[in-house]
């Protein structure tokens, strides 16, 4: 039996820095849209803050996720074309970061012309956290997670 403590198993296996890390992108992104939904609502300027640093965060931490993704498909599956489950995995995980990066960019630029923000962002928003939710939820099946028994 593998010890869990064992930090050199743990950073050394070939998929286990993308299962770890995928965690954050998604907890701060809908952080962020909880925030930014309750800010619309509130009109309370920190919460709109909180929601364009959570909404940075997230876009940013994207980035070691994908790069893990990939990298976990090259060294467990020595770079096989990809399908069924899998397939779909990676093309939702690549439209979720576009989407995430989407929504920081409009945030970000409302906040440096200091207008509104659109509305239409919500409803982005709330697409996002779908992508990010189906593309989550088919990770846990590709981990184990999400099997029956």
């Amino acid at each position: 039996m593998v010890n869990p403590f064992d930090l050199k198993t743990a950073l050394l296996a070939k998929h286990a820095q993308h299962v770890v890390l995928i965690h954050f992108p998604i907890a701060l992104f809908i952080t962020a849209v909880v925030f930014d939904l309750i800010a619309q609502w509130t009109k309370v300027r920190g919460l709109a803050q909180a929601a364009y640093y959570n909404l940075l965060a997230a876009a940013i931490s994207t980035v070691p996720v994908l790069a893990t993704g990939l990298l976990a498909w090259q060294f467990q599956l020595e770079g096989k074309k990809l399908k069924g489950v899998l397939l779909l995995h990676l093309v939702l995980a690549c439209v979720a970061t576009v989407m995430i990066w989407m929504v920081w960019w409009v945030h970000f630029r409302a906040r440096r012309r200091t207008v509104y923000l659109p509305n239409y962002r919500l409803a982005l928003e709330v697409l996002a956290v779908a992508v990010v939710a189906l593309t989550g939820h088919l990770g846990g099946f590709l981990s184990g997670v999400n099997l029956p028994g």
